[in-house]
């Protein structure tokens, strides 16, 4: 299951607010803004918000998730974002939204006003159902269902392919050699913008300054044109990084060009290439290709599960792929990527499998699979014999022999009794810390040395003036000595309220002398 934790913007949310998560998607210059959708399909977000970038009316950084009211209720289907930043995002009903960063009109309303909100983006697009979105650093790319690509935003380079270098302010369809043709995926780099074809060929537009467009050259492409060189090669998918391509094809082949100052094209050195070259990756099939337009990062995972990287790599080169301890591509970039940003939109899975301590921790006080029961103050609790015999020693003797299916129990009471039982099944005590000095008992007369260090912890949890003392003695009375010496010197710190409880008044001869003993080497009585 994907772990969105590795995502350092992600340790701002709470736990129980982590696991409401559903998609995601890390963005900004630094890796400093998250949206994110819940089980109930609300939109939250979080961040330094630079440009309006959070959609949520203001340009106000927060570190508390706030909801995109908006959208609520909208369902993601495709979500990408550009450097300013701006988001565009797709819903599963086919429409487009964008908002944030709009100096050069990519967010295709029409105007360069920053978009503070979320705006519904229509001219050219309402009888359209788009189904993926991609950004460039400041140009926005839309693929309908129908397979039409639209394009707007900057254009200095081509990127738009409309034939010039005007930006522009509005969807418009690219066409030229993409005309008559179904496109099956879209990607964009920095300034360059990539489609697939139905029948696998790659087009290619925009900057090629590196040689990112994989046609032998480094001149700038105002339309769409056909990577040539990959003539009698089906490509699947296309993933831009900075200013270098990767394309998949049918067979599980890497195809790369563009640019490798940090190795990124994974070739073995750090030059430049302008058409497409295969990058070796053991002889393992690949499924998945990985890269951003603001990262020189790549990534792929094999049929086998393997997952390499190879490109910057936290401020070095790894000039050929290498062999992570990763389970997707997803981890590469959270934790290697600069920034660390997603290269797609999180999909994350609810996980209904349960570890082993997770069903354990169900079966605890269960009737239905029980086939033994204790009866503790007219009250049962219910409990697996063979786990009580692998979890205690205590039960693993007096369980032995039984036959017994009820087991009476009188020395402990209910509360205390059925904390320890619980214990066995989850590690954990869950007692107020009034009550863990029972378990404190129980504990020692177990001899359960795990247990006794938890209730310790947990009865420091509870400590004040009027009962520091009877928490003192008990300590002593069950000879746990970490907590006597918490307790000591609690009193020692609050010597004159404590000295005045009944506590104090009522305190057993030998431990008052011992106490007065002690308190007096340490200087508790110097003016």
């Amino acid at each position: 299951m994907l772990d969105v934790g590795k995502w350092p913007i992600f340790s701002l949310c709470s736990e129980e607010e982590l696991q409401l998560i559903r998609q995601a998607c890390v963005f900004g210059t630094a890796g400093n803004e998250v949206l994110y959708t819940t089980v109930n399909d609300e939109i939250f977000v979080l961040g330094t918000n630079c440009s309006g970038c959070l959609g949520v009316g203001d340009i106000q950084s927060t570190i508390e998730p706030r909801r995109l009211d908006s959208l609520t209720g909208k369902k993601i289907a495709s979500l990408s974002y550009g450097s300013g930043p701006h988001i565009v995002l797709a819903t599963t009903d086919g429409e487009v939204f964008t908002w944030g960063h709009n100096a050069y009109s990519q967010l295709g309303n029409g105007t360069t006003n920053h978009g503070l909100v979320p705006c519904h983006i229509s001219t050219n697009l309402s009888n359209k159902q788009v189904i993926e979105v991609a950004c460039g650093s400041y140009h926005s790319l839309v693929l309908t269902s129908d397979g039409e690509v639209f394009a707007w935003g900057y254009n200095n380079s081509g990127q738009v392919g409309s034939g010039s270098t005007a930006n522009q302010p509005i969807p418009r369809r690219v066409t030229g050699c993409l005309q008559n043709k179904v496109v099956m995926s879209i990607a964009c780099g920095q300034m360059c913008s990539m489609a697939v074809v139905d029948t696998g060929e790659v087009y290619v537009w925009g900057y090629n300054g590196n040689g990112q467009l994989g046609l032998g050259s480094s001149g700038n492409q105002p339309t769409p044109c056909r990577v040539a060189a990959l003539q009698g090669i089906r490509v699947q998918r296309v993933a831009c990084g900075y200013a270098h391509t990767l394309v998949l094809t049918d067979e599980g082949q890497i195809y790369a060009w563009g640019a490798n100052s940090y190795g990124q094209l994974g070739t073995g050195n750090k030059s430049n290439q302008s058409y497409p070259t295969p990058v070796v990756v053991e002889k393992d099939r690949i499924i998945e290709i990985a890269a951003c337009h603001s990262a020189h990062t790549s990534a792929a995972k094999s049929q086998g599960g393997h997952v390499y990287m190879w490109g910057q790599c936290r401020g070095q080169s790894v000039i050929l792929p290498h062999l992570t301890h990763f389970c997707c591509t997803d981890d590469v970039f959270a934790c290697f990527a600069t920034p660390a940003v997603t290269w797609r939109l999180l999909s994350v899975e609810p996980d209904d499998h349960l570890t082993v301590a997770e069903s354990l921790k169900r079966e605890f006080d269960n009737p239905d699979t029980a086939d033994l029961k204790f009866l503790v103050d007219g009250k049962y609790i219910y409990a697996h014999k063979v786990l009580l015999k692998i979890r205690c020693e205590h039960f693993r003797s007096s369980l032995e022999d039984s036959e017994d299916d009820i087991v009476e129990m009188s020395e402990f009471s209910y509360p205390v009794f059925r904390a320890f039982l619980e214990y066995l099944y989850t590690d954990n005590i869950s007692l107020p810390p009034e009550e863990a000095v029972g378990l404190l008992d129980l504990a020692t007369f177990y001899s359960e040395t795990r247990l006794k260090k938890l209730c310790q912890q947990t009865i420091k949890q509870g400590i004040c003036e009027e009962n520091a003392i009877a928490l003192l003695s008990a300590a002593v009375k069950y000879d746990a000595q970490d907590l006597e010496e918490f307790c000591f010197r609690f009193c020692i710190n609050h010597l004159t309220v404590v000295t005045q409880t009944s506590g104090f008044a009522e305190m057993d001869h030998d431990l008052l002398k011992n106490f007065i003993s002690k308190a007096s080497r340490v200087g508790a009585f110097k003016n």
